[in-house]
């Protein structure tokens, strides 16, 4: 079984090209903390390169940008190709069949604290219905 799934955030805006053959292809880098700190105390990142094609490219392309975080599904390939000198060049990459938004939208983003308070605020005016039977606004 060969899945892939990672939650980080892109290094830079998503890179979306069409091939020859008319099919969207997006490639785009995701920085993924590792779960625990190295002996000098610090948290190391791994930059996981990731290609998806079709609908979610256009999708990713699209709707994410640097510094926003993503979850995907996908799987793990590696493949090569020679470049204009001949030279072999390999790479392993995630191939995304599914993106997810791991962030909260962009509109709310700048409000979100915001948000916090106000609901707060409407929790701590909050009255509970009384218990007795006249308060109910319909007949028993």
């Amino acid at each position: 079984m060969n899945k892939a799934i990672l939650l980080g955030r892109l290094t830079k805006d998503p890179d979306l090209r069409t091939t020859s053959n008319n099919v969207s292809v997006c490639s785009f880098t995701l920085a993924i903390d590792r779960p625990y700190k190295n002996a000098r105390g610090e948290r190391e990142t791994d930059f996981i390169p990731c290609v998806c094609w079709r609908q979610t490219a256009e999708f990713a392309a699209r709707y994410f940008r640097k510094g926003e975080r993503m979850a995907l599904v996908g799987s793990i390939q590696p493949r090569h190709w020679d470049d204009e000198e001949g030279q072999r060049h390999y790479v392993t990459e995630v191939v995304a069949d599914e993106v997810y938004f791991a962030d909260a939208r962009r509109d709310q983003r700048g409000d979100q604290d915001d948000n916090r308070r106000e609901r707060k605020t409407v929790d701590d005016n909050f009255m509970p219905p009384a218990n007795d039977d006249t308060s109910l606004p319909f007949d028993l």
